[in-house]
């Protein structure tokens, strides 16, 4: 892909805009840049290009003129049915994202794709550990936090791209074709920039869209939703369950081993209780982590000794510390009801939640549900306290206490909780509405339990 002295737009400057703009540069291409944000609130990312040449700003608004612009990219967080990103396309202009430009500019590595609503990240961190721990050249990449545009100059035929991929990110690929792709579950999330669960559904199947009969698609039987999705695609279609024997994958039988069946061949690899993470959605990523690893020809030794020996992933169900019998867990990176959900159902003990956020559209009335079971009170916080509270109070749920920031939450759950009990942050919400990323809300409580 040649892009020197091409003019390239990119539309959103966030951390994947800076990688990019560094190596558009690096490929000597006239950069335009455009943010609706000011530049006073852009100002330190700003800073990490300043020393670059050929880059305009149009910081504030939108760009008025597109003309002789040969190649738009867009950051995860533009939507792509903005009016002014139908006006490129009319235009007839190519717009992609960091990923698909990160996989046209690249030296033929191994792509896995690693999408679904819940459990991404445990995922694609368990899949990166098991390919180094075989001592292949892995890079974990993607949604995660590493932007793949930094890989190109560093990966080649022998390289391995664990790449955890949003429904943002999927939207604007083009050829973007994963050696192996799955798709972990699909509950909702992301009406508000989806808009419908069908747009949402046929965002996360981009990750296998361009997979051909030497690819893998590794998808869950047990989510409906998910299981239809494989007549859609052309790659070698392997299912996982922990419900029923599966013809072509992975199943629990009915001594809970793990058993993996492909191509004729039936593996008894090891039993659910030696995994070191707990609860059946883990249990469910580490299924899809064996697929994966499994059609990639990773011993079965290092696939086993990593699912006994993975330690789990920040601020996803992270255990913070005991303090007066009291057990705190920092799960920030539960974003949607679903996957608040998975948490509540991974503890037996009584719960103190902390929950609330971002406003996503999302309906809570499933996940209040599963808090009548265990949950002995409820602390809400952010622009979705009131939803949430309004839903627990149609069910029942009647010990709530409404506040206005995390040091305060902390406090008022370590007032409530016993001994025995667990103080939970698991939001069900996004951060945006108070923090610029669930990584610092989950830093903002740790910090506040150390206070305590």
């Amino acid at each position: 892909m040649d892009l020197k002295n091409k003019n390239v737009l990119l539309v959103g400057l966030a951390k994947t805009g800076v990688s990019t703009i560094k190596k558009l540069n690096k490929l000597g291409a006239n950069i335009i840049v455009n943010d609706i944000k000011p530049k006073e609130k852009l100002e330190g990312i700003i800073e990490e290009i300043d020393n670059l040449d050929n880059i305009e700003y149009v910081l504030g608004k939108h760009l008025e003129s597109i003309e002789n612009i040969d190649l738009t990219i867009v950051s995860p967080g533009v939507p792509l049915d903005l009016p002014f990103i139908e006006k490129i396309k009319s235009e007839g202009i190519k717009i992609i994202g960091e990923v698909e430009l990160a996989y046209k500019l690249s030296k033929n590595p191994t792509f896995i794709g690693i999408t679904g609503t819940n459990g991404k990240t445990t995922t694609t961190s368990l899949v990166g550990e098991m390919f180094k721990k075989a001592n292949k050249d892995t890079y974990i990449v993607g949604n995660i936090g590493n932007p793949v545009i930094d890989t190109v100059d560093l990966t080649n035929e022998n390289s391995y791209l664990v790449t955890e991929l949003s429904s943002f990110q999927l939207e604007s690929i083009e050829d973007f074709k994963p050696k192996v792709s799955t798709i972990i579950n699909i509950t909702e999330d992301h009406l508000n920039r989806h808009h419908t669960m069908e747009n949402y559904i046929n965002a996360k199947a981009r990750v296998f869209k361009n997979q051909d009969k030497t690819d893998f698609t590794i998808l869950n039987y047990d989510d409906s939703i998910v299981r239809d999705l494989g007549k859609n695609s052309n790659g070698n279609v392997l299912y996982f369950s922990i419900k029923e024997e599966v013809k072509q994958g992975a199943y629990l039988d009915k001594n809970n081993n793990i058993v993996i069946k492909v191509d004729g061949k039936e593996l008894v690899l090891m039993n659910k209780s030696e995994l070191s993470l707990p609860g059946n959605h883990n249990l469910e990523n580490a299924m899809s982590a064996i697929l994966m690893a499994y059609v990639l020809n990773i011993h079965t030794d290092v696939i086993i000794d990593t699912l006994r020996t993975f330690k789990g992933v920040e601020h996803r169900l992270e255990f913070v510390t005991n303090k007066d019998g009291i057990m705190f867990v920092n799960d920030s990176k539960g974003t949607n009801p679903d996957s608040t959900i998975k948490a509540i159902t991974s503890y037996e003990k009584p719960i103190v939640l902390i929950a609330g956020g971002y406003e996503k559209q999302s309906d809570f009335t499933e996940m209040i549900k599963y808090a009548t079971k265990n949950v002995k009170a409820l602390v809400l916080l952010g622009q979705t306290a009131e939803k949430i509270e309004t839903t627990a109070k149609e069910h029942g749920i009647d010990n709530i206490s409404k506040v206005k920031d995390m040091e305060a939450a902390v406090k008022k759950a370590y007032e409530i909780a016993e001994s025995g009990d667990v103080v939970l942050l698991s939001p069900a919400c996004a951060s945006w509405d108070m923090y610029p990323n669930f990584e610092a809300r989950g830093l903002d409580f740790k910090e506040n339990i150390y206070k305590l």
